[in-house]
Order: structure tokens, then sequence, then C-alpha cells
């Protein structure tokens, strides 16, 4: 069963390493917020494409004070390969997200269908985080396609950056 991680709570532990070394942290985190894709893995195109939308903004992402990192179940080799064929030199990217960590996040799993795909890997997921480290917004899929919108996505950050808008879904009842 899929368990929600409620707006408002703390972000469960995120370990996973980064292509350009070292570990994952949180200790990195933006002045308002930080956007934590969960992509597929490199057989997906949708993933690609996400990735360099993501990428093409970058630079007015983090002038905006947020940043992102994007990771996958794939091993490092894999995530490596994803870089250079999607050309992501710029875009912080993880490896081997564990299917313990993927589980606690909420994330759909997914066996294989293909050949081209690893034997288990999660589906899409987008994690907005506080620099408190806890959750602002989700976006969790069970599909490749339907992705968010991302001038729409980025449009509402700073809209809620300038505003103070507060966490929605909050309420019990």
């Amino acid at each position: 069963m899929i368990q929600l991680i409620m707006p408002e709570s703390k972000m469960p532990t995120l370990d996973f390493p980064l292509l350009e070394g070292g570990e994952f942290s949180f200790d990195a985190a933006s002045d308002h917020f930080q956007i934590l894709v969960v992509y597929r893995g490199l057989h997906c195109p949708k993933c690609k494409t996400q990735l360099q939308e993501f990428r093409d903004k970058l630079a007015d992402i983090r002038a905006d004070g947020m940043d992102v990192v994007a990771v996958s179940m794939d091993d490092e080799e894999r995530a490596q390969k994803a870089v250079e064929e999607w050309e992501l030199d710029d875009l912080p990217m993880g490896y081997s997200l564990s299917l313990l960590t993927a589980k606690a996040l909420g994330l759909f799993i997914s066996n294989s269908i293909s050949d081209k795909e690893p034997k288990l890997f999660t589906e899409p997921g987008l994690f907005v985080i506080r620099p408190d480290e806890t959750l602002y917004a989700q976006i969790i899929q069970n599909t490749p396609f339907g992705r968010p919108d991302l001038d729409d996505l980025l449009g509402g950050l700073n809209y809620a950056i300038k505003n103070n808008y507060p966490t929605r879904g909050t309420s019990s009842g």
C-alpha cells in the first residue's frame, strides 16, 4: 500500500549518491524550495524531456532561490549515460535510489515490461521541500505521462515565495 507523506511533514531520510560526488543532503538546500525530481530511468523518453526542461530553466530556478536535484533507481553507469545522452551536465543527478527510500516517498514501483527497462523502477514523483526539510508539495504518478507543466509549477512556487502562500492539503477533515 502506498503511504503518502503529508504536507508539512518532515521528509524521510534521503540518502543517495550524486554523480558529481558525495551524497545528497538537505544541508545544501536552497533559500526557499528544493525540488526533488524522481525519474523512471534511462529507458524513459518522457523523463528525458522533463529533465531537459529543468536543465533549460536551471539558472532561473536558482535565481529565484530554489534548487533542483533528480534521482532514479538506476545505477551509476545508467545515470551517467542519461546525463551524457540527454545532455544534462548542469543538472544535479543522483542515482541508486533504494527501494526502501522510494517506498518511504510513497512512489509507485513498476516491474519491467521490456528488456530496455530495469527489473524494478519507480514511476515519476516530484517533491517540493522547504529548507526545514518539510514537504510543501508533491506530485506522484503511476504512469510515465501526464507530467506537470514546468512553467505552471515554477510560476506557482514563485507566487508562494512572494506571497508567503501556505502549504495546502493539511486539514484533517
